[in-house]
């Protein structure tokens, strides 16, 4: 990750396996890693625990530096849901990229996570290619605080849930015909923008112009021989 050697990534994972490989990914990267094994402890890292909060509010950040956390979905005591509301019902936090992790790719859990602010949901294993990813949120992050007020939140949310509707649609474009219909194109329209829809509408009307080509060919190849 060129140029991110002064980038500080709080990773937060219950598994020591999981936690390692994605802490070896980031060093990999020129990241600065520092890695905790549950919510609790990432909120007492970032100083919004309980005890701290009641003394002195978000102000135990002083002075700490993170630019993106990245935790598990799925752990004991708090979830990575959970920590994600925390962070960003802070003042202080809130600008701070989170993106979220998880073995199991549910499409509702993903779009809570997106909703609640989350930058991106990444799918276990993570690979090298999703942490490169990572420094682009970490750069949305600078123009969003540099133009604080704009749109309105409303506007950042769609903006995060649409980029991930797209991405998933780059992604299953290389599957096959079948494997589309596991996703809900409701669930995509209305979260996108008219533009979006519109490549959207186009996207799925070309995938049934190829599946009605190939059934075609199948049948007339079939009665010919």
């Amino acid at each position: 990750m060129e140029g991110s050697e002064d980038v500080h990534v709080l990773a937060v994972d219950d598994s020591f396996v999981d936690r390692k490989v994605i802490e070896r990914l980031l060093k990999i990267s020129s990241c600065k890693v520092t890695a905790v094994d549950s919510g609790t402890r990432a909120l007492q890292f970032l100083g919004l625990d309980e005890q701290r909060r009641t003394s002195d509010s978000d102000e135990g950040l002083v002075g700490l530096k993170v630019d993106l956390i990245i935790t598990d979905y799925c752990m004991p005591g708090m979830t990575g849901y959970e920590l994600l509301k925390k962070i960003k019902e802070s003042s202080t936090l809130r600008e701070i990229p989170v993106v979220i992790m998880s073995s199991e790719n549910i499409l509702p859990r993903i779009d809570r996570c997106l909703e609640e602010g989350a930058e991106d949901f990444i799918v276990k294993p993570v690979k090298l290619s999703d942490v490169k990813r990572l420094k682009g949120y970490m750069n949305n992050r600078d123009v969003k605080v540099g133009s604080q007020g704009y749109g309105g939140d409303a506007d950042k949310s769609d903006v995060r849930i649409n980029k991930r509707k797209v991405s998933d649609i780059a992604d299953m474009s290389s599957s096959p015909p079948f494997v589309l219909s596991s996703l809900s194109l409701s669930s995509i329209l209305s979260s996108s923008s008219p533009l979006s829809i519109y490549f959207i509408t186009i996207f799925y009307f070309v995938i049934v112009i190829t599946i009605m080509a190939y059934l075609s060919f199948t049948i007339i190849f079939t009665h010919k021989y």
